[in-house]
């Protein structure tokens, strides 16, 4: 167990920031399965910016390794641009 005051507050913020991070990687992975499930064309290109803008947030703070989100995000538009 901690016991400086600052070790202390450090515990705090990372149990904040833990809560956040698994939000915002839960919210992205969601927004990705409903575009990967949508039928219309014209609904999936309006999902895909804002896709693709989650997953790049993702990797900026290394909670996805930046690889991984361009396969995802390379994915993601191939799918796209094949739906009928």
């Amino acid at each position: 167990m901690a016991h400086h005051k600052s070790a202390k507050k450090r515990i705090r913020q990372d149990a904040v920031k833990r809560l956040e991070n698994r939000y915002k990687k839960k919210t992205t992975r969601n927004a990705i399965k409903n575009l990967r499930l949508s039928k219309d064309k014209t609904e999936a290109i309006e999902q895909l910016p804002k896709v693709k803008s989650m997953i790049d947030k993702l990797a900026k703070n290394n909670q996805v390794h930046k690889n991984k989100a361009s396969n995802l995000k390379s994915k993601l538009t191939k799918m796209v641009n094949n739906m009928q």
